[in-house]
């Protein structure tokens, strides 16, 4: 999720994003080999290093096994654990494609990626929308500046600042690129929340 000064903070009026959600592709999983392994797998997710979410995910004949625990408000922690069908489409080239059918009741469409929430369901289901809908030429811009701070370590937000160092074990070289990159993109995106700022002077 966006941080002080990230891109999806800046408008009022929009929905949650695709970039705001755990997101667990299937094709990660397949060309890792981990759907047809039989065994579980650990998926985890993270942000500027810490780790915030994470999922067992069991593999089965026709389907996956989703293990992690959830909660909502600030309730209790609950395990959940509950199958997801997968279904196949052959390629043009041969093989097969996986496909995720969303476990949401009422759902059941054929989607690549599952989103959590406290259950992980297509983005239609959660009624995400793709952070190009809610954004202006500002807004796009500063998102991508936040994932650069990904990239480098640092909290999230421009208005955080950039003295935040080297990422252990990133070399000199790629993270001065990196740096002087995102130097552009908060620059860009600076000014355009000024200039956005003075419409209402």
């Amino acid at each position: 999720m966006g941080g002080i000064g990230s891109g999806t903070h800046t408008r009022w009026g929009t929905r949650d994003t695709v970039d705001d959600m755990r997101a667990l592709p299937i094709g990660k999983l397949s060309k890792a080999g981990w759907l047809s392994s039989g065994g579980t797998c650990a998926f985890t997710w993270s942000r500027a290093g810490r780790k915030t979410g994470a999922i067992n995910v069991t593999a089965a004949a026709g389907h996956v096994v989703l293990s992690y625990k959830a909660r909502s408000n600030g309730d209790e922690w609950r395990d959940m654990k509950y199958p997801v069908h997968i279904h196949r489409t052959p390629c043009n080239l041969g093989g097969t494609r996986a496909w995720f059918i969303c476990p949401a009741q009422g759902c059941g469409r054929r989607v690549a990626t599952l989103y959590g929430g406290a259950v992980f369901a297509c983005r239609h289901c959660h009624r995400l929308a793709y952070p190009s809908e809610n954004e202006s030429r500002h807004d796009r811009t500063a998102r991508r500046a936040d994932k650069l701070r990904d990239r480098l370590q640092w909290p999230q937000g421009i208005l955080n600042g950039s003295g935040w160092g080297r990422p252990k074990h990133m070399h000199r070289a790629t993270y001065h690129r990196l740096e002087q990159e995102y130097r552009q993109l908060e620059a860009q995106a600076l000014g355009g929340i000024m200039e956005w700022l003075h419409r209402f002077k």
